[in-house]
């Protein structure tokens, strides 16, 4: 990771392509070998264990979760996965697409050993119709090169993450909230086609005419249905001008009743003031540093207008911010923000041997309703208790994410839209705890970042989790229902009966 302060009706789907081809139930080994003569016979390319490259396809991006699968597709073409799916359904191997490799889970690389991972890496084209502004993409692309090219060809922007390597599958898949998504709305809402590969090796593309259902619960589930190979996504005009914001209260984690205050303040700003528009993306990150209050995020607008409207009116609902902060407001271009934001000095990353690691453990709470007074007080209590000048057991942050509030395009939408589960959340936090890749993370450090996520979700009645922050200890069952809610999940599990009945494509959390 970057520096550490800086995922209904069935009847319209054919039966045709509803069957999966059967299981088998060979013993792992039987089965491994199996695929792999399979794969042979099919004349795609592949790697296995003694393969000289082997080790930088297989290596997490999670150092704390590494896996070891049977074979690793190297897809130049849509018929190479379809033969590989078919293979590894044949033998009973389950099946997950790598796109970017950033599965907080590692799931990208199975979650467990023994799967056949699909690396995306060689479908990388990008191409922009500058008359619709709708950009072709390959599955393998990451977002960094993503929104350089779209911006060269035409000077179109889309609304995604800010770490430039993670990838466009997984991303945009699950959500994919960047600080334009409350004016453009998530990653995945500019979604408006997808080319797949189903469970039987068969073809299709899916959007809102053809094989809605499908299109539907792609934009949630892909990892747990299908092979996506293609993104047909609508980019919008890149802003002329962006404003990036800090506002640092060191004096608001002096005592647990200031820091909730403050965060109050905020929160009310946020929720309620009418300097709020779509316009404005905003987060509250909180660290292991005693002076770690800080708000930020970016305006779409000139730095005029956020000095005259916006940031008064933030910086009146922090009670002590007359006394002390600290701050940085800059007026730049949109290409410059998106770097500003990534940490790093470019957005460009190789389009092969891509290396970047981190050890963390992370959880996450999401909340329709504004944050309770007890929920903060219990939160900031454990924070200044435990997490700062005390030795935590590992390096952590929190990051409040505003998702919600007036204007946010987020919120136009439901579950009926997306196979999504948080589109009326106020808040998306990420609690994440670190420490040097090379270290074994602590059982300390594991204990540690279930209290500070315990102190503020058991406080908030209903909480959810963002399915891009993927908690591996949850279980199955807990996950996703705490991903997608009831409604949503009862549907998905409709639709994977008919589209994946043998569970080709699976990992621990999977549907």
């Amino acid at each position: 990771m970057r520096s550490h302060l800086l995922h209904a009706w069935l009847g319209c789907i054919p039966l045709s392509l509803a069957a999966s081809l059967p299981v088998s139930g060979q013993s792992p080994n039987n089965g491994t070998q199996g695929l792999l003569t399979c794969l042979n016979a099919s004349q795609v390319p592949f790697l296995v264990p003694s393969s000289t490259n082997w080790t930088s396809h297989t290596t997490t991006y999670n150092a704390r979760l590494q896996y070891t699968p049977a074979a690793v597709l190297l897809p130049t073409t849509p018929q190479h996965i379809s033969s590989g799916v078919i293979c590894a359904a044949q033998n009973g191997i389950p099946v997950q697409a790598k796109s970017g490799g950033h599965s907080y889970g590692s799931f990208s690389m199975g979650g467990r050993d023994g799967i056949l991972v699909v690396d995306l890496e060689n479908l990388n084209d990008i191409t922009v119709d500058r008359s619709t502004g709708i950009a072709v993409v390959g599955a393998g692309v990451r977002i960094g090169n993503l929104a350089l090219a779209v911006y060269e060809q035409g000077r179109r922007a889309l609304a995604h993450g800010t770490c430039p390597g993670v990838g466009v599958g997984g991303h945009f898949t699950h959500g994919g909230f960047g600080y334009a998504s409350r004016a453009f709305g998530l990653a995945m809402d500019q979604i408006i086609g997808l080319d797949v590969v189903l469970a039987n090796g068969s073809f299709i593309r899916a959007d809102q005419r053809e094989h809605s259902d499908v299109f539907w619960a792609l934009r949630g589930a892909a990892d747990s249905l299908a092979i996506i190979t293609t993104f047909h996504l609508q980019t919008a005009p890149a802003p002329p001008r962006v404003v990036q914001f800090r506002f640092s209260f060191p004096r608001a984690l002096s005592s647990v009743s200031s820091a909730v205050a403050a965060f109050r303040g905020v929160q009310d700003f946020a929720s309620l003031s009418p300097s709020v528009d779509r316009n404005l993306g905003l987060g509250v990150t909180i660290a292991d540093n005693a002076a770690a209050f800080v708000v930020h995020g970016t305006y779409l607008g000139g730095i005029a207008a956020f000095n005259r409207t916006v940031a008064p009116a933030l910086l009146a609902s922090v009670p002590f911010a007359a006394d002390r902060y600290d701050s940085s407001v800059e007026e730049v271009g949109w290409i410059a923000s998106l770097t500003h934001l990534s940490g790093y000095d470019t957005l460009s990353v190789p389009l092969r041997g891509y290396d970047g690691r981190d050890n963390f453990f992370a959880k996450s709470v999401t909340t329709v309703k504004p944050f309770s007074e007890a929920a903060l007080k219990r939160f900031f209590g454990f924070v200044l208790g435990s997490g700062v000048g005390n030795a935590p057991p590992v390096g952590w942050f929190s990051i409040f994410d505003l998702h919600g509030g007036p204007g946010s395009a987020i919120g136009r939408r439901d579950g009926g839209f997306a196979a999504y589960g948080g589109y009326g959340d106020l808040w998306v936090v990420q609690n994440y705890g670190f420490v040097g890749v090379e270290r074994p993370f602590p059982n300390a450090g594991m204990r540690f970042m279930n209290s500070l996520n315990d102190a503020l979700a058991l406080e908030t009645p209903g909480y959810g989790a963002y399915p891009n922050y993927v908690d591996p200890s949850y279980s199955r069952d807990e996950a996703l229902r705490r991903y997608y809610g009831d409604a949503t999940l009862a549907r998905l599990n409709a639709l994977k009966e008919v589209l994946d009945p043998g569970n080709v494509f699976s990992n621990p959390q999977s549907i």
